[in-house]
Parts: structure tokens; sequence; C-alpha cells
């Protein structure tokens, strides 16, 4: 696999689409105020979820963990006419960034944001939703999946977002207080055996693993 280091980064955005003035600033202010800004989802980030929704076209997008909502704006920009994205976030401290940023970009129309708890959240949701995406607590994840797999038809897609752990997932010896690793080795795992969908991971950043209900 290679490694992506920063010069290299830095030439793949050279030459892909420039970043938007919005989303910079966003960017750029989650970096100044936010705690643990290293959980914005970034430009290159933001360009493949964009364009797979591009090529996906899903009517209804469901994103689990907005953090300050870089990836649900990128999205919202992507979908088809008509289309609409719910995104849910448990810190309610975001709120104010989020709707700020969300109207800013123009897409508050199209974004409907849920503050609280996925999984008090997610069972109260209607589906369909052709495409979503999970980037929440990866101590959470099968639960998260569990809970959104009913809401797919067939031929949906659901990312899971950090499924390798920068890494982690090959460490022998893993602390017991390792929550969000030992989360995603579990996850991972279920997966693997999971008939009732197609899988894949790309070893992209730090790994998203692509879910097609059958």
């Amino acid at each position: 696999m290679l490694k992506i280091d920063r010069a290299l980064e830095e030439y793949i955005l050279a030459h892909c689409e420039p970043e938007e003035e919005v989303l910079a600033a966003l960017y750029r202010e989650t970096q100044v105020r936010i705690y643990h800004p290293r959980m914005a989802s970034g430009h290159m980030q933001g360009m493949i979820l964009s364009m797979l929704v591009k090529m996906i076209q899903p009517q209804r997008i469901l994103e689990i963990g907005t953090y300050t909502g870089y990836s649900s704006i990128s999205m919202a920009r992507a979908l088809p006419p008509g289309g609409e994205l719910h995104t849910i976030e448990v810190n309610d401290e975001l709120e104010d960034f989020i709707r700020q940023y969300v109207e800013k970009a123009g897409v508050s129309s199209l974004i409907q944001l849920h503050i609280g708890d996925a999984l008090d959240i997610l069972p109260t949701l209607q589906g369909p939703f052709n495409f979503v995406f999970i980037d929440g607590n990866k101590a959470q994840y099968i639960d998260y999946y569990e809970l959104a797999l009913p809401l797919v038809p067939k031929g949906g897609f659901i990312f899971a977002d950090n499924v390798l752990w920068d890494g982690k997932v090959l460490k022998p010896n893993l602390r017991d207080n390792d929550h969000f690793t030992h989360g995603i080795l579990q996850f991972n795992e279920h997966i693997k055996q999971d008939n009732r969908v197609e899988k894949v991971i790309f070893p992209f950043r730090d790994g998203i693993f692509v879910l097609r209900k059958k």
C-alpha cells in the first residue's frame, strides 16, 4: 500500500478541484477553535465523498457523526435535485457552529441536523437512505450499522470511516481501555462475517469500508 506523505498529498490536491472558500474557512476555524480538530474531514476526503454522491446519485443520505459539518456540506452540494441529507451529531455545543456554516454554504434547505445520541435518534428515522456514512463513536460502530442497515434498500451503500484506525488494527496486545480500537476490530470482524452486504475496504487515508446491501 502506498503511503501518502504530506508532499504526495499536496501533489494530489494540486491536481484536483480546488477547495471551495466556505469549506476552507470551515476547516481553518475548526483547527483554531474546536477540540480534536483532526476529526474534520478536510479537502481530500470531502472531494471523495462528493464524487461518490455524484456517482451513486442517492436521493437521501444519512450521516452518523457530523462534527463541524465539512463532510455534510460536501455531500449535500453533490446531491441530485430533490435530494436531502440527515446528519446526527452527539455534541450539542457544535450545533451553532454547524448551522452557521451550513447556512454560509447555502445548503440549509438540504440538510436536516439531528442533535443527540445516534443510538436514540436512528430508531426514529424513516428510510430509505440510499447512502449512509458512518463516522461517529468508534466503539459503537456495530450498533450504528445494525440500526442503519434496515433503513437501506437493496443496492444501497454504507460507508464506514476509520476502519484501519491509523494501523492500530494490526497491533498486538492492545490495552483493555482502548475502546475505539477494540470497537473498530469488532466492527471489521462483524462485517467480514455478514452475508447481507458486499464489502471492500478502500485503503484511503484511515480506511473506508464500502458496503453494498444485497
